[in-house]
This record gives C-alpha cells, structure tokens and sequence, in this order.
C-alpha cells in the first residue's frame, strides 16, 4: 500500500500549478482519468473546463458533493489489491495522476491514452524524505523515471525534476507528454496567470 499523501483531508485544495499550466493540451470536451483523485480537485478543474471526467480512488468520500452529475463517472476501486484494472478497454483524452505511485499500473495509464491523449503526472521523487511523507523509496521517482516511461511511446513536452517549496517543500518529479507522433511539434500552452 502507498503512504498516504494528497488524498481526502491530507494534501493541497487548490489545482497543481503543473496540471493547470498543460490543461489546455487536453482535446476541448475530451474525456478525463483522474487516477487516485482523493477530494477531487483536479476533478472539479476538468469539469469547469467543460470535460467528462472519470475519477477513481479507492475512498471516494470526498467526491460526494459531485455524486449525480452526467459528466462525472466515480469508480471507486483498490488499484493496488492486485484485482483487474477497473476501466479494461477505455481511452481517454488526458490521464491525470498526482501525489500517487503505484508502478504496476504504468502499463495500464499509457494504455488509456486515446490518439493524441495528454499524460500529466506529478509525484514525489528520491530526496523527498528530507521532508516528510512519503519518504519511503517504494514510492519515490527515480530520476527520469517519468521520462523512461514516456520513451519510444509518447511525445514529452516538458519535464521537471527537483525541490518545490510550494504547496509544502518536496522533491517532485512531473512530465507532459502526448501521445502522438515525436516527430510531431505540440503548441504550448501559456503558462497559468
């Protein structure tokens, strides 16, 4: 099981600044995975940018004051019970995953990217246990870990790898890439005002 962090009552309300500034790379009414969502606030960015999100964690509570909306689906599932993938078969226009790691479920996240699909990922990284929690290394990064995972299959727009101070000091380690052709040149959003 993964420690604990930016789930329902433990970590940031506001959007990740990352998720945000690549948003706008994400088809226009595209659906959304937000994987291991937690209170749900990259669920709420998506639904006011006008997507049909799917968000999936294992303790859904801090979604239910979004339960019944007709763009919203909720699946509430253990990814790391070892059970089936609980979305077998669907693509998606953007993957979202923050402050989460569990590597088994790489295969599956690149698998759910539809033809020109936007992965954004944002974790913490080794170097993080100078802070706190996580700091065990089962759920840090590796350098360029995120950019192995991207290799050969899908085009990366940007990287980072270091020390954040905010929303608290980490050690992060965050990618966009795109599923499309490397050779291909992707416009870049603005950067969030």
């Amino acid at each position: 099981m993964s420690e604990p962090a930016g789930k329902s009552g433990h970590g940031p309300t506001n959007p990740s600044a990352w998720i945000r500034r690549f948003a706008g790379l994400i088809a226009p009414g595209g659906g959304v995975l937000d994987l291991a969502c937690g209170a749900g606030r990259h669920v709420r960015l998506f639904l006011e940018c006008g997507h049909r999100v799917v968000a999936v964690d294992r303790d859904v509570a801090g979604l239910a004051d979004l339960a019944g909306r007709r763009d919203l689906e909720i699946v509430e599932a253990d990814l790391e019970d070892g059970g089936p993938w609980p979305l077998p078969g669907r693509s998606f226009a953007g993957v979202v995953v923050t402050n989460y790691l569990h590597r088994p479920l790489f295969p599956h996240l690149l698998d759910a990217l539809a033809p020109d699909g936007v992965l954004l990922y944002e974790t913490f990284a080794r170097g993080n246990e100078r802070f706190r929690s996580p700091s065990n290394p089962d759920f840090l990064l590796a350098p360029g870990e995120l950019l192995d995972l991207a290799q050969g299959r899908l085009l990366v727009v940007a990287y980072e790898h270091g020390e954040v101070a905010e929303p608290r000091p980490a050690v992060v380690q965050r990618i966009c890439a795109v599923n499309a052709d490397p050779e291909r040149l992707v416009s870049l959003p603005q950067p969030p005002r």
